[in-house]
């Protein structure tokens, strides 16, 4: 099994997930299926 490399995200791509959550057009999990993020980032639980 390879070990996965931790991802960088930059201040703009987090910007941009922000701002399309705040618009509200789609739900939490589909922003975090779109964006490749795990849904508990996207909410900001930590």
């Amino acid at each position: 099994m390879t070990k996965r490399t931790r991802r960088t995200r930059t201040e703009a791509f987090k910007s941009e997930v922000v701002s399309a959550a705040l618009k509200g057009r789609k739900t939490l999990a589909e922003l975090a299926r779109q964006y490749d993020v795990h849904l508990s980032q996207s909410t900001g639980a930590e």
